[in-house]
């Protein structure tokens, strides 16, 4: 089958992003055309005019929409498309001039319907971005789930990179209306419908994430709220990793507290691991600021994801709550959600 892609964009009031994004695209390594589909959702701070910018340079779909939250943008994107195999980005990343070389090389070796491909830090980012880059990476802190894993199988897409087919689109309806949590909702369907999730390790994008570390602390709680919730949907999709973050807050809490009783030893294993995120993003990055900022960034995405994660579990499990009942904020009714600022992966 001949690919034609179509990369499918969705943003929010963030036109800077789309004009660094557009830029890296040109300078993409492809001898074959491909399609850009841009979705505005329903932004007020629209990239119309950045988008004229490139118009002669690259073959571009622009559409606005109101704001229905990103995962129907993609899905409105992905209709509108005119290629057969969708690339799906957010637009705080940018592209290395391989990118779609990669991907093309792997898909005519082995077809898959569906893959996603890993985040990477650019050396001109900030030394936060680069912090919690680490913390969302580094598989002492996510263990792989994010893409670092060499043999992943059924690897669950995240839709700041993801590729999947126009037939795997039809089949499964694309993306559902919970957010953050549609893209691996959409994985766990397509894995349901028999086609396979893979990761294309060398299909890196450079991921930005403009927050803070408050905002970041928001955004992977809001993470730990959605995991109980798909693990609701899909029975057998949990694994003991998403457990992590709450058993290592829940066990820091502990420590600190036989501190105070006089018991040193498990207060000093934390330190331990503490230590050696500080050291090893430190090597990786040649710098002691991001190592320490690691430290930070870790300890905030655990705290952040595991006080989400226990909620959800509160109020599923014990409370026996639906998921809209309980988080009713997450789930997007025609531009009625909280409007979160692209992306949040």
């Amino acid at each position: 089958m001949q690919l034609n892609y179509s990369f499918i964009i969705p943003v929010f009031n963030r036109p800077q992003e789309i004009r660094e994004l557009l830029e890296s695209m040109l300078h993409l390594k492809f001898p074959s055309p491909f399609e850009v589909v841009i979705v505005e959702d329903g932004s007020t701070l629209t990239a119309e005019d950045v988008v004229e910018q490139f118009r002669n340079r690259l073959q571009i779909s622009y559409f606005k929409k109101p704001n229905t939250g990103p995962g129907n943008s993609r899905n409105f994107g992905m209709k509108k498309a005119r290629g057969n195999y969708f690339l799906i980005l957010d637009s705080d990343v940018i592209l290395p001039p391989e990118y779609l070389a990669e991907v093309d090389a792997f898909l005519s070796k082995k077809f898959t319907h569906c893959f996603g491909g890993p985040d990477a830090a650019h050396k001109d980012f900030s030394d936060l971005q680069k912090a919690i880059n680490y913390s969302m990476t580094s598989f002492l802190t996510t263990g792989g789930i994010r893409g670092k894993e060499r043999s992943v199988d059924k690897f669950q897409p995240r839709s700041f990179n993801m590729g999947m087919s126009k037939e795997a689109l039809e089949t499964s309806g694309g993306f559902g209306k919970i957010h953050p949590g549609e893209d691996p909702d959409l994985s766990l369907r397509l894995q349901k419908l028999n086609f396979e999730t893979i990761l294309i390790s060398n299909a890196y994008v450079y991921h930005k994430r403009r927050i803070d570390l408050a905002n970041f602390f928001v955004q992977v709680r809001k993470f730990g709220k959605v995991r109980p919730i798909l693990n609701k949907w899909h029975p057998g999709s949990g694994k003991i990793t998403y457990w992590f973050p709450a058993l290592f807050m829940l066990g820091l809490a502990l420590s600190i507290l036989l501190l105070f009783a006089g018991i040193e030893w498990l207060i000093f294993v934390f330190l331990v691991y503490f230590i050696i995120i500080g050291i090893d993003a430190g090597i990786k990055n040649k710098s002691l600021i991001i190592g320490l900022g690691a430290i930070v960034a870790t300890f905030i995405q655990f705290l952040g994801y595991g006080t989400g994660f226990l909620e959800s579990v509160l109020k599923l499990k014990i409370l026996k709550q639906e998921p809209k009942e309980a988080f009713p904020k997450l789930f997007f009714q025609h531009g009625r959600q909280k409007k979160n600022t692209q992306p949040l992966d």
